[in-house]
């Protein structure tokens, strides 16, 4: 029966590290410098890691926008971030999970430096709700959102499009590209569950509702993929995204439900560098004029600073409704 669904309850989790964390730097260091391979250069970005405030943004989206939320968990590795920053109520709300705790009996792939295998097991957070909603903490609400806007009475709400990657097979040119490492990441989730290259669906840079009903069951019938995905200590292009992989057993499953508008803008990694002055209050000014905006990415804060001295009080403004 499903008429109760609204009353369950609905989590959010984050992933977050503080890459400048002394002890967290010197275990990257140590293992980048002893590690007997090469790594793909989508795996070393040293952005991958930094800390530069992102998730006080993204929480007090949630506070402001999701405050139906019943717990926000948040993934760190030893550190964590400084909640005496948030309010007593966000606070009441939030537990840290280390690594540790979610990779119990995989603890030969700890210590890790890499979202993909974190992901791999976000499911096995112990108290997480079964429907939960994934932030990575450079994504923001900039709007008041419902459950009904990540899940209906069936399943999640996906965000994103159909996408042909049938030319990226086997292309050796386009595999060392980093800017196309997330394109393999999702072809070889499609691939795993048996969804062709040519018809795949490639997730949007939003808030990704989950069911952690649904990773349980792709963790059983994909226990030695689960297991080698979450292996990898560095991000490696044989492996596959989590997110990616769940999204498609939603859509084989049909319990999935596509978004039949785009409610959410991406500021990915040099957009605007490089152009004329005033195309970054142009692009901001063409966020507040959208329509029915509700989530915002911006993947690269400093960089965006650096051509904006003024975005984060604009992001500010934006995730508490009050541009």
């Amino acid at each position: 029966m499903v008429q109760d669904v609204w009353h369950d309850p609905i989590d959010a989790v984050i992933t977050w590290v503080d890459g400048l964390d002394p002890a967290h730097l010197q275990k990257r260091q140590i293992f980048m410098g002893s590690a007997p391979h090469l790594f793909h250069e989508n795996a070393t970005n040293p952005h991958r890691w930094a800390c530069n405030g992102e998730i006080y943004l993204c929480l007090a989206s949630l506070e402001h926008n999701a405050p139906w939320l019943r717990k926000i968990w948040i993934i760190v590795d030893q550190q964590s971030p400084n909640l005496s920053r948030l309010s007593a109520a966000l606070r009441a709300k939030i537990r840290l999970v280390d690594h540790s705790d979610i990779f119990a009996n995989h603890g030969a792939a700890l210590p890790t430096f890499n979202s993909l295998a974190i992901e791999t097991f976000l499911w096995k957070i112990r108290g997480l709700s079964d429907r939960f909603i994934y932030f990575n903490d450079d994504v923001f609400l900039t709007a008041p959102c419902q459950k009904s806007d990540f899940f209906s009475p069936s399943g999640p709400i996906l965000r994103g499009a159909w996408a042909d990657f049938g030319a990226l097979q086997d292309d050796p040119v386009q595999m060392a590209d980093p800017a196309k490492f997330n394109h393999y990441m999702q072809l070889n989730a499609a691939d795993l569950c048996g969804v062709p290259a040519q018809r795949l669906f490639r997730a949007a840079h939003v808030a990704h509702p989950c069911l952690r009903r649904t990773m349980v069951h792709l963790h059983s019938r994909f226990e030695t993929a689960f297991r080698d995905n979450a292996r990898y200590q560095m991000r490696d292009i044989r492996q596959f995204s989590p997110q990616s992989l769940h999204n498609h057993a939603c859509i084989l499953q049909k319990t999935a439900t596509l978004h039949p508008v785009k409610d959410h803008y991406h500021i990915y990694s040099g957009q605007g560098v490089g152009a004329a002055d005033g195309t970054i209050p142009a692009l901001l000014q063409t966020i507040k004029d959208t329509p029915d905006l509700k989530m915002l990415c911006v993947n690269d804060l400093p960089q965006l600073e650096a051509l904006y001295p003024d975005i984060r009080t604009w992001l500010a403004q934006a995730v508490t409704g009050a541009l």
